[in-house]
């Protein structure tokens, strides 16, 4: 089996994931993934697709992401798993698909305007 590239989104978050058999080793940055998030939740997040799909420890996942967040950045690998786990076998995607893991979440920071404050608030506005 050769090496599956894939890249997940999210916010500014930018996640390359190399795919390839191995015994369960998840990189992220070049260190484990437990170091890199190191929350509970993020963990759990990056999980779930392997969850799911009953693939914990058949793969090796090195994974470069950059940009935003914590979060942002977990839930962009997990796109990304899931993306390269449909590419494997396309059995995965009636498992993945009810979950909500191959969505790309489109929602982004809203632009500041000019003559405004931020995005949306205003300066106060004098009558008199």
């Amino acid at each position: 089996m050769e090496v599956i590239h894939t890249i997940g989104r999210r916010k500014t978050s930018v996640a390359r994931l190399y795919l390839s058999k191995g015994k369960g080793a998840i990189m992220v940055n070049k260190k484990n993934y437990t170091d890199f998030f190191p929350t509970a939740t993020l963990q759990y997040k990056i999980t779930q697709p392997l969850a799911l799909t009953e693939n914990e420890g058949n793969y090796d996942l090195k994974v470069t992401v950059k940009g935003g967040g914590y979060n942002g950045q977990a839930e962009a690998v997990r796109l990304a798993i899931s993306r390269a786990l449909c590419k494997i076998d396309e059995e995965n995607r009636t498992v993945l698909k009810p979950e909500g893991l191959l969505t790309r979440d489109p929602r982004m920071v809203e632009r500041k305007k000019f003559g405004q404050k931020k995005a949306r608030k205003k300066y106060q506005f004098s009558k008199r």
